[in-house]
């Protein structure tokens, strides 16, 4: 590997039927995970892994966490870097639906908790889950998901960060909830892992954290950056100014590929242009593609 490799994650977007391109090929993919798929979406992480990835970044829920059981039975976790984001946002917003909203959502969310085997991680908190309380229920939720990946690899210390959900996080920023931030902040760097956050807001996220005088240097960033500016919100030349505001923060790009308008090689041309970014996340969805992608991505992505 070069010697001033970037960080190189595998997503999980494809396993999951998710594109950011078009809905309509959304709804052309399974968007459940069947025992065979799993097995298969394993495979893909662990050809990615042999192929220039050192990570997977991943949405917490069964079927991502019975593809890293897979790879701990095959010895895969040893040298990988995990990137879990919470919560599901997808299969939350379903439950929310069932459920009947927010509240029906936050108390289904409570009783799956309480009645958990993580039983342990959830009782610190419990007056939170009770009163609904957002900076307390946010720890015992952070909590109890960090507890369900730590069972599915069991004990193998690999877990780098958790972050937010782009939903969580950009709605907690629109309501300019900092106490909430900083609470989230403290909370996970007990556990001795990096606080995260996903964002479709880059350049306002730097600065309400500028703002707040949040330690860029303890976080992990992971938002949109591409040459053409798909998805950086509010444009493309704000997005790479607020680079320069966060020096010592793991800054993870996604959407590198732009939904698979650009090739890999425009995107690591452009990638290595900022010199911030210290990580990429890509999604694959075959084998062939797995191999190519990362091999490309471990030669030429230099930090």
């Amino acid at each position: 590997m070069n010697e001033h490799s970037m960080n190189l994650l595998v997503g999980d977007n494809p396993f999951h039927g998710i594109s950011h391109l078009s809905q309509q090929r959304v709804r052309a993919r399974s968007t459940s995970l069947t025992q065979e798929n799993v097995e298969y979406a394993a495979r893909l992480v662990k050809l990615s892994l042999e192929n220039g990835a050192n990570g997977f970044m991943f949405s917490v829920d069964e079927a991502t966490l019975s593809i890293l059981k897979i790879l701990v039975d095959g010895n895969r976790v040893e040298n990988m870097s995990l990137y879990a984001i919470v919560p599901y946002a997808y299969e939350y917003v379903r439950h929310a639906t069932q459920a009947g909203g927010v509240s029906g959502l936050a108390k289904s969310l409570a009783k799956e908790m309480i009645f958990s085997s993580n039983i342990k991680v959830v009782l610190p908190n419990i007056s939170g889950l009770i009163q609904f309380n957002p900076s307390s229920f946010l720890k015992v939720y952070v909590a109890y998901e960090m507890a369900r990946i730590k069972n599915a690899v069991k004990g193998h210390n690999c877990l780098k960060s958790i972050l937010l959900h782009e939903i969580i996080t950009d709605m907690a920023l629109a309501l300019n909830l900092e106490q909430l931030f900083k609470d989230y902040i403290k909370f996970v760097e007990k556990s001795d892992v990096r606080p995260g956050f996903e964002t479709r807001n880059f350049a306002s996220l730097v600065k309400k954290f500028s703002e707040w005088n949040i330690d860029f240097g303890k976080i992990t960033i992971t938002a949109s950056f591409n040459k053409i500016g798909f998805q950086m919100d509010p444009s493309k030349n704000e997005c790479e100014r607020a680079l320069d505001h966060v020096h010592g923060a793991e800054v993870i790009a996604m959407s590198i590929l732009a939904a698979g308008y650009l090739s890999p090689m425009e995107a690591v041309t452009y990638i290595n242009q900022l010199e911030e970014i210290s990580g990429v996340v890509v999604g694959v969805s075959k084998e062939r593609q797995a191999i190519e992608t990362f091999s490309l991505l471990e030669r030429n992505l230099v930090k």
